[in-house]
């Protein structure tokens, strides 16, 4: 892929209130360094705050007009090749990373944290009902937006508040409630930045969770491709079937599109098998898509999330023909 097109420099326009921001500024910076497919273009600022604080200070003042995008580890998400324009804000585990142990089985946590950090320190404290977090790539802050689940368990199912900082830097407390949770889907405020979660379990025996906890993780790593620059699950599973089923069926495993390619170990895995652009994989998926519909009639939806300008003569259309596209392009 070419060198990236560069965006405008917001930092000169946000004087001078710009100076009194504690966190990481960084404009263009790359979002293929940030995620786990290793691809994206640019984000026109990109922000680390340093805590909830600044997060809340720097959204109060920054215009109205200015696109802001929150991504989390990136486990999830496919940024487009012409990047994002805007602000583009990453929680760091350092102001979002804190673990604390309350009474009655529960925990607080920040939303920078990887899933697994938190079932294992659930599991340390005796804390039972986050097992299902050990198979979930990602972190929190994702989990909470998506509703992340498996193994029968969703975020729903144990979150019972947050705290956000809304789009006018506003800081919040939202119920389990208030985030209208629906699968693999949250309606929360628009544009609010979850910080941290409090989880309710229920007691466990440490041994025993961690235990399962170990089952889990041989049981994904068996049938999953965990060690490969992947977004995880790709589609979402329809009502009555399973997308993995459905792709197999329709010829699509381990089909190719340039540098991406659909797991042979797992059909609903997408992956960055040799240095892929996000339009190589998002064409794949489109073309996974079309020939799935074009078996069984059923319309797989993204469960990745997609966001971001596609470059110029590069675009992706729904249901792409993937006669095509299959092999090099």
């Amino acid at each position: 892929m070419s060198d990236p097109v560069l965006w405008p420099d917001l930092l000169p326009g946000f004087q001078p209130w710009i100076a009194e921001v504690r966190g990481k500024l960084v404009p263009n910076q790359l979002l293929s360094e940030v995620t786990w497919f290793r691809v994206g273009g640019p984000a026109q600022l990109f922000f680390q705050p340093a805590d909830e604080a600044d997060l809340a200070f720097f959204l109060k003042h920054l215009p109205r007009d200015i696109r802001v995008t929150t991504i989390g580890l990136g486990s999830n998400l496919l940024i487009r090749d012409g990047g994002l324009d805007g602000v583009v804000i990453r929680l760091s585990a350092k102001g979002f990373g804190g673990i604390d142990v309350l009474d009655d089985h529960r925990i607080r946590v920040g939303t920078a944290l990887p899933d697994v950090k938190v079932a294992t320190a659930a599991a340390e404290a005796g804390i039972d009902g986050l097992t299902f977090y050990r198979g979930i790539p990602g972190g929190i802050g994702g989990a909470l937006y998506m509703n992340a689940g498996c193994y029968g368990t969703e975020t729903r199912d144990r979150m019972v508040e947050l705290r956000a900082v809304t789009r006018e830097g506003e800081i919040v407390t939202l119920s389990n409630a208030d985030m209208g949770y629906l699968y693999r889907k949250s309606n929360g405020p628009r544009g609010a930045v979850y910080t941290s979660a409090v989880y309710q379990g229920f007691a466990g025996d440490p041994a025993d969770i961690l235990e399962r906890m170990r089952q889990i993780t041989e049981k994904r790593e068996a049938s999953q491709p965990t060690r490969a620059k992947t977004g995880g699950s790709t589609f979402k599973n329809p009502e009555g079937h399973s997308s993995w089923k459905l792709i197999d069926e329709a010829g699509c495993r381990g089909l190719i599109v340039g540098g991406a390619q659909m797991s042979e170990l797992h059909a609903n895995f997408l992956l960055n098998i040799n240095d892929a652009t996000a339009f190589d994989i998002e064409t794949l998926g489109e073309t996974v898509r079309n020939r799935v519909r074009a078996k069984s009639g059923i319309e797989l939806k993204w469960e990745i999330r997609r966001m971001g300008h596609f470059l110029p003569g590069r675009e992706v259309r729904e249901f792409m023909d993937g006669d095509v596209f299959t092999g090099a392009v």
